[in-house]
């Protein structure tokens, strides 16, 4: 089967393995889209914290059932989609239903080989029918989740305002989600025309863009009281030590991105605000379905997401150019 493997930062290769055999508990998938994250492109550019190379990347995955246990309850053909978060079940974490951070987690394409490739096997357990969403869709399921699971961990609550720092994938994530929970969603991005794509295609209540007077206006937009709930989505440490300053007294810091580097803020700012800070890990089952609620009352804008598509054969020569921001690229979708 065809697959593609990063040996090592800024090096992919496509080349022919064996299909794998699946365990008696497993799933064997073919897989039919895979979304390229954040993750994908900091494992390229060898910035990925947990990761050793050699890896298969690729953890937002579609495709459909080929083998499945007969208990299961799957069927050969059946559309699926990956919780590609492989939690173990007894940890404390997992016995408080916060598989999200188990302590012995093992994600996809991170931890152990992905799904650029043909065919991959899964533990059933993560493995869930599809029903009433495209691949296509299903494919997207992964990135949404985790903006879901950050305005639910941060309990966004109608009329807040809420500032999200960093316009990748996730913090579009985030954006959509805080805004069905109705919160009044800034955002804030050094590329213009991202806060732009916010506003006009996402909801964005107001986007401001990185530079001298940001600041100021984020002040001007709330009166100088700043954002109810802040996110940062950005994976980069300065901003991180940056978004403290816009937490409104009484307010919320969710984390949601993260960086192999400390971070330091100022405890007494921090302090007199008696706010918040909360770090947000993946998703859960309860965000996917959250996620997938929204897509089936057509409340997320999938299509406008989707800016860019290629072929698993075709990601070696072209993966570098989604890293170029003159490319546009938003969520590219691999087809296999």
């Amino acid at each position: 089967m065809l697959t593609v493997i990063c040996e090592a930062p800024g090096s992919l290769r496509a080349f022919d393995r064996d299909m794998p055999i699946r365990a008696s508990d497993e799933v064997l998938i073919r897989v039919r889209r895979v979304g390229i994250c954040g993750t994908d492109l900091h494992i390229f550019t060898g910035s990925q914290p947990y990761l050793e190379y050699p890896r298969v990347m690729g953890h937002e995955l579609a495709g459909e059932v080929h083998e499945a246990p007969p208990a299961s309850g799957l069927r050969k053909g059946d559309p699926v989609y990956v919780m590609p978060y492989l939690s173990c079940g007894n940890c404390g974490a997992c016995q408080q239903g916060k598989t999200n951070c188990c302590v012995h987690l093992q994600v996809l394409g991170v931890h152990r080989d992905g799904a650029l490739a043909e065919y991959l096997a899964v533990p059933t357990a993560f493995v869930h029918r599809a029903e009433g969403l495209t691949l296509d869709q299903a494919a997207m399921l992964e990135f949404l989740a985790i903006g879901a699971h950050a305005t639910r961990r941060a309990d966004v609550q109608p009329g807040q305002r809420v500032l999200v720092v960093g316009t990748g994938p996730i913090g579009m994530a985030v954006l959509i989600f805080a805004g069905l929970r109705g919160g009044q969603v800034t955002v804030l991005d050094a590329r213009a025309e991202r806060v732009r794509f916010c506003m006009d295609q996402l909801g964005a209540h107001a986007g401001v863009v990185l530079g001298p007077d940001d600041e100021a206006e984020l002040a001007r937009l709330t009166a100088g009281a700043f954002f109810d709930v802040v996110f940062d989505a950005t994976g980069n440490a300065r901003a991180m030590e940056r978004g403290f300053r816009f937490i409104a007294h009484g307010g919320k810091y969710v984390l949601v991105s993260i960086v192999r580097d400390s971070i330091t803020f100022s405890d007494p700012e921090f302090h007199k605000r008696e706010a918040t800070l909360l770090g947000s890990r993946n998703a859960t089952v309860e965000d996917f379905r959250t996620v997938i609620d929204a897509m089936r009352a057509g409340r997320v804008p999938h299509a406008a997401l989707n800016t860019h598509r290629l072929s698993l054969a075709e990601l070696p020569e072209r993966f570098k150019s989604l890293l170029d921001p003159a490319q546009g690229v938003v969520k590219a979708i691999v087809e296999c």
